[in-house]
């Protein structure tokens, strides 16, 4: 029996100092998430002209977008929430895009150029020959958004004796954009909710009085 009751004192004090030991788990602070800015908080742009000191009252001429296909903008137009504005139409925007960095061989005579393709394509070297535009009868071995990848693959390329290059590849996209008239007391609540009948916020909107649209002077 003693030696039970002895026991329990001593499970009892090592509970206790075991207690004083460990810390009692505390959750890591959540990590900090930021969320991006809605476009409109961003890129609405109210031009300073001599009209926009208040555009109240006037018409607001308003451009939106980007939006990926013309069937897209044509269906975008076609909604009913547009039907309190006027002069709407679509606009045909051939933009440029950041450059791709291209590793090539440079061009060569057509017979050597396809010659040396057919030579690397029976090592199963990934390439393709250009068959058009300013490098044509260049070997293409590669399209990259990023620069170190690039420069890592030209370097692999050195080192197989080829005589690769580094090269600029201009790319332009299509996109389009809406421009329409509206009275300028409803914009804000236009845009909003185009935005979110189109289920995107917009990579830039503009707006500014429109041009040649006059206040009707108030006789004496």
């Amino acid at each position: 029996m003693r030696w039970f009751a002895l026991a329990l004192v001593v499970l009892n004090v090592g509970v206790w100092q075991l207690g004083g030991s460990v810390k009692v788990g505390v959750p890591p602070a959540p990590a900090a998430y930021g969320s991006l800015p809605r476009v409109a908080s961003l890129k609405v742009q109210v031009e300073p002209a001599s009209s926009a000191q208040s555009l109240s009252g006037e018409l607001a001429c308003v451009r939106i977008g980007w939006i990926e296909s013309l069937e897209a903008a044509r269906a975008l137009a076609e909604n009913r929430l547009f039907v309190q504005a006027s002069d709407l139409s679509v606009e045909k925007v051939d933009r440029p895009l950041p450059s791709l960095h291209w590793v090539i061989i440079p061009p060569q005579p057509p017979g050597a150029a396809l010659e040396q393709f057919q030579d690397m394509q029976g090592q199963g070297i990934d390439s393709y020959l250009v068959t058009g535009g300013e490098n044509k009868n260049a070997i293409s071995l590669g399209l990259f958004e990023s620069r170190n990848a690039a420069i890592s693959v030209l370097e692999e390329k050195k080192h197989q004796n080829l005589n690769a290059i580094l090269a600029n590849f201009p790319r332009n996209q299509i996109s389009y954009a809406l421009s329409f008239e509206v009275s300028s007391e409803f914009v804000e609540e236009q845009i909003q909710a185009v935005e979110e009948d189109y289920g995107v916020n917009f990579d830039f909107i503009e707006i500014k009085a429109c041009e040649g649209v006059a206040t009707p002077e108030k006789n004496p």
